[in-house]
């Protein structure tokens, strides 16, 4: 997450859009909000999410899982096997995103040929 300095004007720490996007608006973040709320099944573990973006590195892909968690919109949930289980879900914070999120992904795929024209 970022920091902000101390000579940061306060009406942008009262912003709500800087502050969702400071927090979570990069792309992998909203890929993993809409693979899990896309997926069939209420919980994936990690291999499941990564199947599904493959252009996002392992690291980069647990990075921002735990953004997710520590934002309160995923749950990480560690079963004690070996090896060790892990299952994330949405929580009800990160389900309350997923409708403007659908609104988002629905006006990109209309207009992408637009946004990316040479």
């Amino acid at each position: 997450m970022k920091t902000i300095s101390k000579e940061t004007d306060p009406r942008y720490l009262a912003c709500p859009i800087r502050q969702v996007i400071t927090r979570f608006g990069d792309k992998w973040t909203l890929l993993v909000l809409d693979i899990l709320g896309s997926s069939d099944q209420k919980k994936m573990r990690y291999s499941e999410i990564h199947e599904k973006m493959l252009d996002c590195s392992q690291k980069m892909l647990s990075q921002t899982l735990k953004n997710l968690e520590s934002n309160k919109l995923i749950n990480r949930k560690v079963y004690p096997e070996v090896p060790p289980r892990v299952e994330y879900s949405l929580t009800e914070l990160g389900i309350s995103l997923l409708g403007p999120l659908k609104v988002l992904v629905e006006w990109a795929q209309e207009n992408m040929n637009k946004i990316i024209k040479d």
